[in-house]
């Protein structure tokens, strides 16, 4: 037997002598604090995987499947083809930022005034708005099933903090059009391309990204190949805005943004948890004390 060997079977012993004389009570805390150590370097593994390589298959994906082939009216597909940032229309990436979150240049994952509105709105029992940024829809659609859960929106917003800090935002938007699910079994853009427009995602036009785009929010009840009235009437003012903010330059530093925009940016997570404690009602930030 190696010297090594003798000494690793040394480190078993004193460690499994050590746990028999913690108390049951200790024994929780170091299972606990143990779990979260592995927890924490589990997530940081997937958050530099899927920075340089696209997730082989999500959690949607696999419970889309599972959906499709429990009900006998629905067809089992798959279709998802990753592309390139470089090998996708500029006017999709265009599209999806003024119809998803025309601010996403300028936050740092959360766009804090939306979520409160959409607090608002919950509370009142209304529709709630979109409050989730493209950073948050990224990480929820890379990481986590799309249950609804006060656990799963902080799980969110813990992976959207990680990947605005490790990706940055080129990577979140490629990410996000190759991953994102534009119908029922078509996931990314390519694919949607493919499948609605049979062209690919580098050749769409203005009126089909915006098409896509409109899509988004209700993937599974839309049809960009066959746009209904109500479509091409929400297409139209995703080209409107698409006018009005311009190309989307995702190299862009924060020096060279709108200041104006980086101002209201300025709030964090931390602000809206305030807020939601201590006031969850005005919409104006109430100063802490």
């Amino acid at each position: 037997m190696s010297k090594r060997r003798k000494n690793n079977k040394k480190k078993v012993k004193k460690g499994l002598k050590r746990w028999k004389q913690l108390s049951f009570k200790g024994k929780i805390w170091r299972f606990i604090w143990v779990t979260l150590l592995a927890l924490f370097g589990f997530s940081i593994f997937q958050v530099l995987f899927c920075a340089v390589i696209n997730p082989p298959i999500t959690p949607l994906m696999v419970t889309r499947f599972f959906e499709q082939v429990k009900d006998p009216n629905r067809e089992v597909r798959f279709e998802r083809d990753y592309v390139r940032l470089d090998k996708i229309s500029q006017n999709l990436v265009n599209a999806v930022t003024v119809s998803e979150d025309g601010l996403f240049m300028y936050h740092h994952g959360f766009d804090v005034k939306q979520l409160k509105m959409s607090y608002i709105e919950g509370k009142k029992g209304r529709r709630h708005r979109g409050g989730s940024t493209i950073s948050m829809q990224t990480a929820k659609n890379c990481f986590l099933p799309h249950k609804h859960s006060v656990v799963r929106k902080a799980v969110e917003a813990y992976y959207t903090t990680l990947i605005e800090k490790i990706w940055g935002k080129k990577r979140i938007m490629e990410c996000y059009l190759n991953v994102i699910e534009f119908g029922d079994g078509i996931y990314g853009c390519e694919a949607a391309s493919q499948h609605y427009f049979h062209h690919s995602a580098e050749h769409l036009t203005r009126r089909e990204a915006a098409l896509l785009a409109v899509c988004l929010p209700s993937p599974l009840k839309m049809n960009p190949g066959r746009p209904g009235p109500y479509l091409n009437r929400q297409a139209s003012v995703v080209q409107g805005r698409m006018s009005k903010y311009g190309k989307i330059n995702l190299d862009a530093k924060r020096e060279d943004l709108n200041p104006k925009h980086l101002k209201e940016m300025d709030e964090t997570l931390w602000d809206f948890a305030w807020w939601v404690l201590t006031d969850g009602e005005s919409l104006k930030p109430k100063k802490k004390k």
